[in-house]
């Protein structure tokens, strides 16, 4: 069964906050693997990185986490699947820095072992034991038998196995004959398109020993099409409107053609035989034969060119031509098995791929994209092969980076808008070219109507001041003489109170306090509410104003908050215990995964909070119950579900401790206009959220998407960023 890849991120307080440098680690790592000289990054762990089947970053320009958090109730999609989240530190052009900055990486160094021109290309033979054919197959020559795919082969690279539960009424070609190393050789090709049902196929073309096409027929797909995939499929609507072949007389016809000991020869052949719903006994795979390490596979066209001298999948061609795919497919096999694996392994096939794709780069052919629609720029300038940028790389190692969105960038690496491209228009065509990326980076943007820097003011002024009114609690009425200190004790038992004043306006004193933690005053309301305090039975509150009329549906959001989900928080510690006093007391406490204990970011003191994270869910639900009425060293613990994920607890305490510097006729100036487009703000935000999850929910399994809020960093201000992200699992959620 294949591996799920997954990812651990222990993201609380401080360590939540990642810079442009850790995210290129992750971004590495994802794409490259060990095998190009990327390691794990440090602050999180990739697990069955060689599984992955990409990796998308959708980029929403000039965003912040201001807007994240503002509008945190129309990202619905967003914040129920991304399990991880962290601030980012602002980039002055995250695309800029993305293409040129943030990478180590070196391309790989030309093969020793090379000698003068006349032996170019070549490998010596103390360098042949290290190449992977030669680890496969040995050094000797050997029949095309040995060369065929093994039962548990076939079963690892998604092969369809008679009897397998996912090839429930596959047809056989019934060649159930003992091969031998003289069983004649098939070339097989297919070309799809996506339909409701999947990936059907729409071209089938055979060729036998000798090249001759013995089959070239259009098929009408069972369902209906959802992309032609004309680029590279070749297919258009028009095409398939006069056919009436069906997949079952194709099904047929192979039967018939092929002998009994045929051996059929594709390139990744187990796409063709799923797609035509067949299985056969005997294969070879020219992407597993010519052998890379770590799972890597060389691709059809560079082989072709490689091994066989021959151009084929042209770009001035529509699609690919799937006669001539089987043909260079069934040539590869015939030299493969006719020149033996030490011929092929001389040819140096690695140091040919990565010498091609330096030389694309330095020859300014670095393309993003083919060309249409306005979506992609070309790097004309790329930066020097010492300092390769993160793109650059990945070209070097055989991938094509794709690249959608409004921005792009020129020959001076500034960035270029291309304002008649819509966020609809670069979904749709995303969810066409995705599929077919190892690597995307999709970009949407609001307009350059919503990104003046007063607005921005604007936006941040009404995020803080709900944050103020959602952190402030009233309690009263009080008798005239009564204690403070003892109001201060005991609400300070449900966290760290920031300021506390008394109202005196009213007929009797109440009291004002603002918490530094969302909990703490949700944790208030929620136990002191009707309690006796300081002799007074007291009604607790929170302000009543128009922006918080929705705080309740709010709370009841953040926490069902897909990163809350098993994170607790717990009040009423003593400041003198450290977090290694913490652990052991709460040691006992089954699946206890991570523990934050949050602290004055001048100071550098402990809060009297903490922050528990359990593996499980219901774990956590167990230890509020424990924990509630315990008393640690002398202190009643208070405890509730946690409201605000752990990268805002420094992203609060900024918000609280940064003093406005504009004047009061200006913000009310500000807000005004603001007033007047945040409801197109709001149906905007409900747009990306669902271009978004329309595009999560086209992803295959097992990729990993990241969608970031790069943040603002230009001469008007500075905003952090936000980043989520998660590998897709079966259930199309993000994998722990």
């Amino acid at each position: 069964q294949e591996k799920s890849c997954h990812l651990s991120a222990a993201l609380l307080g401080e360590d939540s906050e990642i810079s442009q440098e850790q995210l290129y680690e992750l971004l590495k790592y994802a794409a490259l693997g060990k095998c190009h000289n990327a390691a794990q990054p440090s602050w999180c762990r990739i697990y069955h990185q060689s599984h992955l089947a990409g990796v998308v970053v959708v980029v929403l320009h000039e965003m912040s986490q201001l807007h994240f958090y503002r509008f945190y109730l129309q990202f619905k999609h967003l914040r129920k699947v991304f399990r991880h989240r962290f601030t980012l530190a602002p980039s002055a052009n995250f695309l800029v820095s993305l293409y040129g900055e943030g990478t180590n990486l070196k391309p790989q160094n030309t093969p020793q072992g090379l000698t003068s021109s006349s032996s170019e290309g070549t490998t010596k033979g103390s360098d042949l034991q290290c190449d992977p054919i030669i680890q496969r197959y040995g050094e000797k020559k050997q029949g095309l038998t040995s060369y065929t795919l093994t039962l548990e082969e076939q079963k690892k690279n998604d092969y369809p196995i008679a009897g397998s539960p996912g090839c429930k009424g596959y047809i056989s070609t019934e060649c159930d004959q003992q091969r031998t190393d003289s069983s004649p050789l098939f070339g097989l090709d297919c070309e799809m398109c996506l339909t409701a049902k999947g990936n059907e196929v729409t071209r089938v073309s055979l060729v036998d020993a000798r090249g001759q096409c013995l089959l070239n027929e259009l098929v009408k797909p069972e369902s209906t099409v959802v992309n032609y995939r004309t680029r590279f499929s070749g297919i258009t609507r028009k095409m398939l409107l006069p056919v009436k072949t069906r997949l079952s007389d194709i099904q047929s016809r192979l039967k018939k053609m092929l002998p009994h000991d045929a051996v059929l020869v594709g390139h990744s052949l187990n796409s063709d035989l799923q797609a035509l719903e067949m299985i056969h006994p005997s294969v070879i795979d020219t992407s597993l034969l010519f052998a890379r390490s770590e799972g890597r596979r060389f691709k059809l066209k560079f082989l072709a060119k490689a091994v066989l001298g021959k151009e084929i999948q042209c770009e001035q061609k529509l699609g690919h031509d799937p006669t001539e795919d089987a043909r260079a497919a069934l040539e590869l096999a015939q030299f493969f098995i006719e020149q033996g694996p030490s011929k092929v392994a001389e040819l140096n096939l690695e140091m040919l791929l990565t010498a091609e794709k330096l030389a694309e780069v330095s020859q300014n052919k670095a393309v993003l994209q083919p060309q249409g629609c306005g979506f992609q720029e070309q790097l004309n300038e790329p930066p020097p092969l010492s300092k390769p940028c993160f793109l650059d790389c990945l070209q070097v190692t055989g991938q094509k980076p794709l690249l959608l969105g409004r921005q792009g960038l020129d020959s001076s690496g500034l960035c270029q808008s291309n304002p008649s491209t819509s966020n609809k228009q670069i979904l749709q065509r995303a969810l066409e070219d995705v599929p077919l990326s190892k690597f995307s980076i999709i970009q949407f943007s609001l307009g350059p109507e919503y990104l003046a820097s007063h607005l921005h003011a604007g936006l941040h002024e009404k995020v803080r001041s709900k944050l103020t009114d959602m952190l402030t609690i009233y309690a009263g009425p009080f008798e005239e003489n009564f204690c403070i200190k003892s109001v201060k004790k005991e609400f300070g038992r449900c966290g760290p109170i920031q300021s506390l004043t008394v109202v005196t306006e009213t007929f009797q004193p109440y009291v004002c306090i603002q918490y530094e933690v969302l909990e703490a005053a949700q944790l208030a309301v929620e136990s002191l509410n009707g309690a006796e305090v300081a002799g007074s039975c007291v009604k607790v509150q929170r302000p009543v104003t128009a922006a918080m009329l929705d705080c309740n549906v709010l709370i009841k959001e953040l926490e069902l908050d897909v990163e809350n989900e098993g994170v607790i928080y717990v009040a009423g510690l003593k400041k003198s215990l450290t977090e290694t006093d913490l652990q052991e007391e709460f040691s006992q406490l089954k699946d206890l995964e991570t523990l934050f204990l949050p602290k004055d970011l001048q100071s550098g003191k402990h809060r009297n909070c903490c922050f528990l994270k359990f593996q499980k869910t219901q774990s956590a639900v167990d230890a509020l119950e424990a924990i509630n009425g315990w008393t640690m060293r002398g202190s009643e613990l208070r405890s509730r579900n946690a409201l605000a994920p752990g990268h805002l607890w420094r992203w609060i305490w900024q918000m609280n401790h940064r003093n406005g510097k504009q004047g009061k006729h200006i913000f009310y100036e500000q807000m005004e206009q603001l007033s007047d487009s945040e409801q197109d703000l709001r149906k905007k935000m409900k747009k990306l959220d669902q271009h978004i999850k329309k595009l999560y929910r086209s992803l295959q399994n097992n990729t990993l998407c990241i969608v970031l809020f790069p943040g603002v960093n230009s001469t008007h201000g500075s905003q952090s960023g936000l980043g989520l992200m998660g590998i897709k699992d079966d259930e199309g959620r993000s994998a722990c």
